[in-house]
């Protein structure tokens, strides 16, 4: 199947401290405790505290995966945080990293592709090492949705929440590594997952805010709708285009969106024979930080040995989709 020699070094990640059950999410939203857990299998998720924003928590997630790799900061060449709930709209929340981190001698830039982001974030840093190939790239994907939720919608305050997850890539030796990234998007879908107010078109005012524009919106159901049609062909064409039965996939490492979603996307795209690790349970939908934690908690729990087969995808806002199959083995 032909692995590439640009793979992952090592992970980290880190959820924020303050823990919120269902039973204090129903209470704020009208609903039972029981009917998240039915609707969504999230039992509990982590909000950031009042002084923590999406740099501090990319940060140490970032810290954890240097830590596990064996590089200090100094070692690091590029900086991709990928997120739609930076700090600021700008600077780029890159740079807030690369400065907690002290890093100053890496590249930053922000990518938002909202959940689907960490993997395009990590065929980006592919090509940054095909073309460097000593170089060595900190993938982040960070969110705090907290901030952005609206309590009286059920819909949506059930599901998100805040953390972060990262990945250092560089080069590894054959057979490990990278085997093929596969990335779409569907701009027509746009509507689906939105922020409607505080950019260009509609800047922030009085009127915005007393509408409550500035929190996050979705269409559960076009959304599904959208995962069901879209998301097993896209896995199922990586494989393909990977030389790879889908069925010899050992790991399936997918966006956190929602815990029954996931189990409909794992039988239409025939993963029923891989293990989907899912941290939802725990920490809820985590946007952007959702693949590398999930992918975090299978290396350091021992869940992933050396020659794995390893299938990462995203899938969210835009509407976009980033899947990854790769090698896992060769750590720093």
């Amino acid at each position: 199947m032909g692995a590439g020699n640009i793979g992952i070094l090592s992970t980290g990640s880190y959820l924020p401290k303050n823990e919120v059950g269902n039973e204090e999410v129903a209470e704020r939203v009208g609903v039972t405790a029981e009917w998240i857990e039915r609707k969504t299998q999230i039992r509990s998720r982590r909000y950031a505290a009042e002084h923590e924003a999406t740099s501090d928590l990319a940060v140490r997630a970032g810290e954890r995966a240097l830590t596990q790799a064996g590089l200090t900061a100094q070692q690091i060449d590029y900086i991709i945080v990928s997120t739609s709930t930076g700090d600021f709209p700008q600077p780029p929340t890159s740079y807030l990293v690369q400065h907690g981190l002290g890093a100053y001698g890496a590249a930053c830039f922000d990518v938002n592709v909202v959940c689907s982001g960490f993997v395009y974030a990590l065929s980006l840093a592919h090509s940054l090492v095909t073309v460097r190939p000593h170089a060595r790239v900190l993938v982040i994907g960070a969110d705090v949705y907290s901030r952005i939720l609206d309590f009286t919608d059920r819909r949506t305050a059930i599901l998100f929440a805040d953390g972060a997850g990262a990945a250092v890539v560089g080069a590894v030796p054959k057979p490990y590594g990278i085997i093929a990234t596969d990335l779409s998007s569907r701009g027509d879908a746009h509507h689906l997952i939105r922020v409607e107010a505080g950019g260009s078109r509609r800047p922030a005012s009085a009127a915005t805010l007393a509408a409550g524009d500035h929190f996050f919106r979705m269409d559960g159901r076009g959304v599904r709708d959208f995962v069901a049609e879209h998301v097993p062909p896209a896995l199922l064409a990586l494989a393909d285009r990977a030389g790879v039965d889908i069925g010899a996939v050992d790991h399936f490492v997918p966006h956190q969106a929602n815990g029954v979603m996931l189990a409909d996307v794992v039988e239409r795209a025939g993963l029923t024979a891989a293990r989907t690790h899912r941290t939802l349970i725990r920490y809820g939908n985590v946007g952007s930080a959702s693949v590398p934690v999930a992918l975090d908690e299978a290396n350091r729990t021992g869940a992933l040995s050396p020659g794995d087969l390893v299938l990462l995808a995203g899938f969210g806002g835009g509407m976009s989709i980033g899947a990854s199959l790769l090698t896992w083995g060769a750590h720093a």
